[in-house]
This record gives C-alpha cells, structure tokens and sequence, in this order.
C-alpha cells in the first residue's frame, strides 16, 4: 500500500500511476478533493483520492487514521505535496514564508513520524520517499522559502534514515531538476528563461513526471533494499 500526498497532477500523479503499475495498492492525497478523485478514479478501480492539507497536523493525522481504518498500515509515502508561493525576495511575507515551510518541510515531518510509528508497530520494513529540488542545493531569489525547506528536507530525510533503519524502514529523497510541470509554466511561457534553463541541462530537455516517478518507484522497491 503507497500514500502519495500531492497526488492530484505533475509529479505526484505519475508517481501515483508507476507505482500502481508496479504492483502497488495507491492512495493519492491532495488539497485539491475533486481533483485527487478524478486523478484516482482514472488511474484504476482501487486507487482512491482523499483530502490532506499537509500544511495543518490534524488535517495529516486524520488522512493517516482513516487510511488505517479503511485499509490498514501503509508500506510507503512518498511526500510530494508542495508549494512554492514566489515573490520579490525584500516584498515576501512571513505569513508566505510560514506556509511554505508548513507544506514542503513540517508536514512531511509530521507524516514521516505517523507512517514510521505505524510501519514500526507492525513490523513493516517499509519505504519512505521524501520530495527535494535541486534548489535544495542551487538557490533562486525570488523562491527563498522553497529553497530552504528542500534545504530541510534533504537534512530531515538523513535523520529520519539514521534513527528509522534500525526498524527496517528507509527513507530517502529525490531532488528533480526542470520537471515539465505546473510549477513550471511560467517558465515554459518564456522563451528567454527556458533558454537559460535548457543552457545548464546537459541532456537539453526538461525532465518529466515519469522521469521522477521511476526514481520513486526503484527507492520504494525491494531493489533499492540497501538504500
């Protein structure tokens, strides 16, 4: 069974779709209900969509309560759901910056806790993928508070990984670069910015959700048992 939070488009989605072709049960979970519903509901007769704002706790443990009452533990997350919210680098607002960093950075926290508890007490060796950027290492001006909750989510992957290997459960992230993404439109929109951007690519394309999804796959299967 794989939770997929963010699960309603781009790369969450095509994580939903591989890991469902790969054998998996999958639950897709996102801020937007209708959506996440269609999305499930094409992807096959058991996947299932739901609520989750990963940005309030109780909204996180609900997700996970009912998800155990339903259909019982999971055996992987992939924390996926993000925002990225950018602004002027001198005209970007606390309450933004609080959001962001509520999304990408607390809420995985919190559901990699929940998850971890709930694979530990029923001796699940389950997997744990995490969503960073290559902005985690590579900054730009006007997205601080996305690059400094990839920044955190790289350091949370490693402590997680450290204090969760003794219970079997691995935890790791992917950090895409350009994905041809929503996120990414307003690039796509530009020509002078896809340039630039295609300029430090060295394969000249942008990646595509498929491309991160069989990441996501290969970490959360048992070929990746030593990660």
């Amino acid at each position: 069974t794989a939770l997929i939070t963010g699960a309603a488009q781009g790369i969450g989605l095509a994580c939903a779709k591989a890991l469902e072709a790969d054998g998996a049960s999958v639950i897709l979970a996102d801020i937007e209900k209708d959506a996440v519903t269609l999305a499930a509901q094409k992807i096959s007769s058991t996947a299932w969509g739901t609520f989750v704002d990963m940005g309030d706790k109780d909204s996180i443990l609900d997700l996970f309560a009912q998800i155990e009452n339903k259909q019982g533990p999971i055996d992987i997350l992939v924390n996926n759901a993000g925002v990225a919210l950018p602004n002027d680098f001198l005209s970007y607002s606390c309450d933004d910056f609080d959001r962001v960093i509520s999304v990408n950075l607390k809420g995985p926290f919190i559901a990699t806790q929940r998850a971890a508890k709930s694979m530990k007490d029923h001796r699940i060796a389950g997997a744990i993928i995490n969503m960073s950027s290559i902005n985690a290492n590579v900054a730009i001006e006007t997205i601080p508070a996305y690059c400094a909750s990839k920044g955190g989510i790289n350091q949370l992957t490693k402590a997680a990984a450290l204090a969760l290997a003794p219970y079997g459960i691995r935890v790791n992230a992917v950090g895409p670069g350009s994905i041809d993404t929503a996120m990414l439109a307003g690039v796509n929109a530009d020509k002078e910015k896809m340039k630039m951007v295609l300029s430090r690519t060295p394969l000249g394309r942008l990646g595509t959700g498929e491309d991160v999804a069989n990441a996501v796959v290969f970490l959360a299967s048992d070929k990746a048992g030593y990660i």
